[in-house]
């Protein structure tokens, strides 16, 4: 019999990862502040809850995954909280990006209600998300992991298992960090060679042939080329992500030069921004004004 699995959170992620998980035939519980997505998928099988806490009670296996740490603690420790429905025995897992202090906290108040938890952001945007293809970056014990796999194949195509509790946000603010850089430094490139009065697609046929190359490029460039910022990824989270990165980086005592331009360049963006755009949208700063 399969487990009865719970999600928190029908964002851009959410909604597809609820999907995956109704195809796959298990019994689904689910709860989203904006009560129209929840209904839709009630359509499609998935029984919908009143509150956080309906959704862990009813649930042997439960997703959260929000936008930002405010939202997630609200989740856990407000009214009618995830926290207090929890299963003694249950698995909580959150695929939000937020701080590893927090993902630290959360672990130990999964520990005193006698459940376990595991910290696992994700990464594969929008289109890993639709096609249950999400590659998790995973703190937690090896033991918990293996209980959940089964549920975690549904929506996902690999698991890195990085360290206890924390590590999995940890790699996660680093990795996000290096793709702000990187689609950064596109962008900049991209605006040189413009400015210059060459092409852009010449930049990025040699960029794809050379050492340079990134994966991230075959996403981003096609999209700041045809100026199309159709959030996958939004920007706003991006910015709240790198935001995450500087602050622990401080509190390991760490400077980070790249990141802290990164941050100022983003947070313009975000500021002059007139709707909800992708983070490629780093290519509008020279517009911002």
């Amino acid at each position: 019999m399969k487990p009865n699995v719970g999600l928190i959170g029908l964002g851009l992620m959410g909604l597809p990862m609820a999907r995956n998980l109704l195809k796959a035939g298990f019994p689904l519980t689910v709860w989203n502040r904006t009560r129209s997505k929840t209904e839709a998928l009630e359509k499609e099988g998935a029984k919908m809850a009143n509150s956080p806490r309906k959704v862990t009670a009813a649930s042997d296996v439960t997703f959260t995954i929000v936008s930002d740490p405010p939202a997630l603690e609200q989740i856990l420790w407000g009214e009618q909280s995830a926290l207090a429905g929890l299963r003694k025995g249950s698995v909580l897992i959150d695929s939000s990006t937020v701080s590893p202090t927090l993902a630290r906290r959360i672990a130990e108040a999964c520990a005193e209600r006698g459940a376990d938890f595991l910290d696992a952001p994700v990464t594969g945007g929008t289109w890993g998300a639709e096609k249950g293809e999400l590659v998790f970056m995973i703190g937690g014990k090896k033991e918990v992991l293996n209980r959940v796999e089964p549920v975690l194949r549904t929506v996902g195509k690999r698991f890195f298992l990085l360290g206890p509790n924390g590590s999995g946000q940890t790699v996660k603010l680093a990795m996000n960090l290096i793709l702000a850089l990187e689609v950064q430094a596109l962008a900049e490139g991209l605006e040189l060679v413009a400015r210059a009065g060459v092409a852009g697609e010449r930049l990025i046929e040699v960029l794809q042939s050379s050492m340079g190359r990134a994966p991230v490029l075959d996403v981003k460039a096609p999209a700041i080329l045809k100026r199309d910022f159709t959030p996958s990824f939004p920007l706003r989270l991006m910015l709240k992500d790198i935001g995450l990165a500087m602050e622990l980086a401080k509190e390991n005592g760490l400077r980070l030069p790249a990141g802290a331009a990164a941050h100022e360049a983003y947070s313009a963006v975000k500021a002059a921004a007139k709707a909800d755009v992708d983070y490629a949208a780093i290519a509008n700063y020279w517009q911002k004004a």
